[in-house]
């Protein structure tokens, strides 16, 4: 008898028996036999094997970056629809995953959402240390870039700065306690900085620094309510350094 050809993998050698005590012609017909079977398996491999889709292709479970993938997609989502639409099974499926994939990185929503605000914040700073980097020794040169920078940043991305500042102040989010420590420290070290010079006046930094951040959220609020137009932008950012400058230095 014939060995058995294992589905999916073509036959190129053909093993013909020894049929001890047949004639030649039972030989002839029986190697016949064997190469024609031999010829329609390796015809119906090649047929099915492409007739079946590869697995992977429909919902790969791995990803090969599949958390910064999440993050970008989530990000997404909040901008055009908020935070309560967001689910992390729909996200599965827009980036192309299995719907159990995601809870590899965050294993529920409020993981990813803690994430996207950790993001924000390391972004936030990234922005104004570039500024800052970009801007003069002097401190109103330095207060002028930072203004700019942050209103900037929060005008453009309205949603995720609203989920960061919320998720700051939930039970639980020291990690993103930590992360907004970065950008609001660098606007601490600068109102020390104005204060060294001579600048600002003395006293409690922090209290100078609510009122910049006053300043600067109530813009970026103006204009992500449409109240004003964004056009307007960095005329009010410029008044609004002027007089932050005029009115927080020492008395003559």
């Amino acid at each position: 008898m014939t060995r058995p050809i294992p589905l999916f993998a073509p036959v190129t050698t053909t093993v013909r028996p020894v049929w001890g005590g047949t004639s030649e012609a039972l030989n002839v017909v029986m190697s016949y036999k064997v190469g024609t079977d031999n010829y329609v398996v390796n015809e119906n491999t090649v047929r099915y094997r492409d007739a079946v889709p590869e697995a992977t292709h429909e919902r790969p479970y791995h990803h090969g970056n599949l958390r910064t993938a999440l993050l970008d997609a989530a990000e997404r989502g909040l901008r055009e629809q908020g935070a309560d639409q967001l689910s992390l099974r729909d996200l599965a499926r827009e980036i192309g995953v299995s719907h159990a994939a995601p809870r590899r990185h965050f294993p529920d929503r409020q993981a990813l959402l803690d994430a996207l605000a950790v993001s924000g914040f390391g972004r936030l700073d990234a922005t104004l240390r570039t500024a800052l980097a970009g801007a003069g020794d002097d401190f109103p040169s330095r207060v002028r870039a930072t203004m700019t920078a942050y209103t900037r940043f929060a005008t453009e991305n309205a949603a995720l700065l609203e989920l960061m500042y919320s998720s700051k102040h939930r039970p639980g989010a020291e990690r993103i306690v930590e992360a907004a420590d970065a950008p609001f420290g660098l606007m601490r070290d600068l109102i020390l900085q104005g204060q060294a010079d001579g600048a600002l006046e003395s006293g409690d930094p922090e209290r100078i620094g609510i009122v910049l951040f006053a300043t600067l959220q109530g813009i970026a609020t103006i204009i992500n309510g449409n109240i004003v137009k964004p056009d307007l932008l960095d005329g009010l950012v410029e008044t609004a350094v002027d007089q932050f400058l005029r009115g927080a230095r020492p008395l003559a």
